[in-house]
């Protein structure tokens, strides 16, 4: 087993304050031998992981250091520990494994295809190193259900699109994913073609975008709804859409979402599609 400690015990890092809601553990230094770098994972437990046998769903996120702790966030934190401890149907617990970001290299890593102007396309190397390296060591650690139903990926702008990616790629794996905010715009909409010509993936698609974000967010995720109907997603079934009015592309934003997103990705429980104006 790993050495997994607890987030709030004084360490000489300067975590010693209870400002996570739950229990949240951290391994620090993970390597990855696919990027060739180590990072700390933290892993959040439901509040009823202490008191039985039971196994739970794994969710893996993106940009780790913004999901629970102000302290680390870039700017703002989404308050992912709130939003958990807020479902409190049995049916929405969930493991949620938060990898944060490696700085300079968190475009690269995210980036399934190498974008002319801004490089990338580490996108299968870092999906490697959370299934053949990251994924094992949760599962043998934690008590997880392993089995694609219940393992998915969520992350907001890049980390949307790698999630998107990822449940196309990599469907023996994971079975459902949230996409927030997706830079589908990335490497010229590579992402579109790339969809257009994957099978249909059996599972669950949270997609949503902010209207206060740039016109092409709003744009390509309109077109990437629309792509996914005609694959046979089911609005409010398979697929959740939702467009959050005024909203931008910040951790704030997304945080506010994120509980919704969490609960229709765990139990299916969708709200009403917002309607939107065709371009």
């Amino acid at each position: 087993m790993a050495d997994w400690r607890d987030y709030g015990a004084p360490d000489g890092t300067g975590v010693g304050h209870p400002i996570v809601a739950g229990t949240l553990r951290i391994l620090r230094g993970c390597h990855s031998p696919q990027l060739g770098n180590s990072r700390d994972i933290l892993v959040h437990l439901p509040a009823s992981y202490a008191s039985g046998e039971r196994r739970y769903p794994v969710i893996y996120m993106h940009d780790g250091q913004n999901l629970f702790d102000p302290h680390t966030s870039y700017a703002g934190e989404w308050g992912v520990d709130d939003a958990l401890a807020s479902l409190d149907d049995c049916d929405a617990e969930a493991i949620v494994v938060g990898i944060p970001n490696s700085g300079v290299r968190r475009l690269d890593e995210y980036s399934p295809f190498p974008d002319l102007r801004l490089g990338g396309g580490d996108g299968d190397a870092y999906l490697s190193f959370v299934i053949d390296t990251l994924k094992p060591a949760i599962d043998a650690d934690f008590r997880t259900r392993p089995e694609r139903e219940h393992t998915g990926m969520l992350g907001a702008s890049m980390g949307g699109l790698i999630s998107l990616f990822a449940l196309f790629e990599r469907p023996e794996v994971f079975g459902f994913a949230g996409v927030m905010s997706p830079s589908l715009w990335f490497a010229d909409g590579a992402i579109f073609r790339y969809v257009q010509d994957s099978p249909y993936v059996r599972g669950r698609l949270a997609l949503d975008v902010g209207t206060g974000e740039a016109p092409v967010m709003v744009r390509d995720a309109r077109r990437l709804h629309d792509l996914l109907i005609e694959k046979g997603y089911r609005a409010g079934q398979e697929l959740r859409y939702a467009e959050d009015e005024g909203a931008g592309h910040n951790e704030a934003a997304w945080g506010g979402r994120v509980c919704d997103v969490l609960r229709f990705l765990l139990v299916g429980a969708a709200a009403p599609a917002l309607a939107f104006a065709a371009d």
